[in-house]
């Protein structure tokens, strides 16, 4: 059966290991948060414990791995903690860290899968929010020849093309139809690296945590005496060989296509930071950190226009679930302060009203004479008494009650509002409603665009 609402773990999970690149100790506390957390870190390590969300917008480094940075706090090698809650179609979930970096175990995420499965995962009363690709959305590197396509899919499905050029890997190709067969085709291929990186990476101070065991090594060149000696020493080996499939030691790949299968772990764990399910079907050619973490830039930036315009649909010539004499009955306002018509849709979280705007507004007389336009600040007092019909409706008695304003936040004006138009109001919870605080988000659209947005608090305050 589908999922469509949210998920978070039953219970908190704890792994311990070392980070890849800092060699720090290092443990993982996987913990369950309410619905619409989302994914995100905690440094327990740090003074008043800072919470990194798991956002594109806070990538700051994709070197060897992603890196995310918010207020200085940084979180190096998100990706495969990232892909196992993908994976296993996890929304919420909090990732403490008393260190920088989650312990890199054996190079994949088998480790986190099976300890998020022993955890268990657990449905929430809340939908899922899910991005359905419409078209197809591309990026290109042109510098590298990376390219990452998203195109209409079915279900959330990932392709990956992998060409490093060199004889040892050659060309490989890896694929995921279900997201249900992460745990079985993808969760256990290991990061991977070519000689030449490895020396780089050691000459830079990288990898204090790698050993033979949670890398693979890809010999593309000739081992010099003097290499052969730096590798004994940083992996503590007396003797290091090359096998003749060209891998370093004596690491057995689980898939012959395993470097392609680790790509597409990636590709899942990166594109996690776009915050929101995919529907949809990703076709990687040469992914790597940098353009993985730069579409999932560009997704988020196209899903979050999407949701600001994405105007309610409802019939509005249907009879309202509350008309202008219902609505006195329910708030204060009246004539000419009552800034809203209709009231078409009212659950316990959302609300969604309308205001058809005339000529006859009085506010039109001085604004501006020859050339009428709404007031900014009646738009949002419109958008906050439809908004009071959602926090009044939770009271038995609303018309012993008052809203008042305690905060506004983020409003922003985005087309002018002229005689004639019908705005379209929909607010709904941030948060749910406690000792009487309501946080709502809400958006007002005209002519099927984005008018305003704005975020409101109000206090529901007894005044008989």
């Amino acid at each position: 059966m589908k999922i469509t609402n949210q998920t978070t773990i039953k219970k908190e999970v704890t792994l311990q290991g070392v980070g890849l690149h800092t060699g720090q100790n290092v443990t993982l506390t996987f913990k369950p948060t309410p619905t619409n957390h989302g994914l995100a870190f905690k440094r327990t390590d740090l003074e008043g414990e800072p919470v990194i969300p798991a956002d594109a917008a806070l990538v700051t480094n994709t070197d060897r791995g992603t890196s995310l940075e918010k207020n200085g706090v940084v979180i190096q090698t998100s990706e495969h903690v990232l892909a196992a809650c993908v994976g296993l179609g996890i929304d919420n979930v909090l990732l403490e860290l008393d260190a920088s970096e989650p312990p890199i175990m054996d190079g994949s995420s088998k480790f986190f899968v099976e300890a998020l499965e022993k955890a268990g995962i657990e449905e929430q009363d809340a939908p899922r929010d899910e991005f359905i690709v419409g078209e197809v959305i591309s990026f290109k590197d042109e510098e590298t020849g990376s390219e990452i396509i998203v195109m209409p899919a079915d279900e959330y499905q990932v392709t990956t093309m992998v060409d490093f050029g060199t004889k040892v890997l050659g060309t490989q190709n890896a694929y995921l139809n279900k997201m249900s067969d992460f745990k079985k085709e993808i969760a256990d291929s290991r990061t991977f690296s070519f000689l030449h990186e490895l020396e780089a990476m050691l000459a830079n101070g990288l990898i204090k945590g790698g050993d033979l065991n949670n890398a693979i090594v890809y010999v593309d060149k000739e081992l010099s005496p003097e290499t052969m000696e730096r590798l004994q020493e940083a992996f503590g080996k007396n003797e290091i060989s090359v096998k003749p499939n060209g891998i370093l030691d004596n690491l057995t790949l689980h898939y012959p296509n395993e470097a392609a299968r680790h790509k597409l772990l990636d590709v899942i764990g990166d594109l996690a930071l776009v915050g929101t399910h995919i529907r949809g079907k990703v076709i990687a050619n040469k992914p790597g950190h940098s353009i993985n973490t730069q579409f999932a830039k560009k997704l988020a930036k196209i899903i979050k226009l999407e949701k600001r315009n994405k105007v309610p649909k409802f019939d509005i010539n249907k009879p309202p679930l509350y008309d202008v004499t219902e609505i006195m009955n329910r708030l204060p306002h009246r004539p000419p302060f009552l800034l809203v018509d209709k009231i078409f849709e009212l659950t316990d979280k959302s609300v969604i009203g309308t205001k058809n705007v005339t000529m006859n507004e009085p506010f039109f007389v001085g604004h501006f004479p020859g050339k009428p336009v709404m007031p900014g600040v009646l738009q949002i007092e419109a958008m906050a008494q439809t908004g009071g019909i959602l926090a009044l409706s939770t009271v038995e008695d609303p018309e012993n009650y008052l809203t008042y304003f305690i905060k506004i936040d983020n409003v922003k004006f985005k087309q002018q509002v002229v005689p004639g138009d019908t705005l379209i109001f929909k607010l709904e919870l941030i948060t749910p409603i406690r000792r009487g605080i309501c946080h709502m988000q809400g958006y007002a659209y005209a002519n099927d665009k984005l008018a305003c947005e704005a975020e409101l608090m109000a206090q529901i305050v007894k005044t008989k």
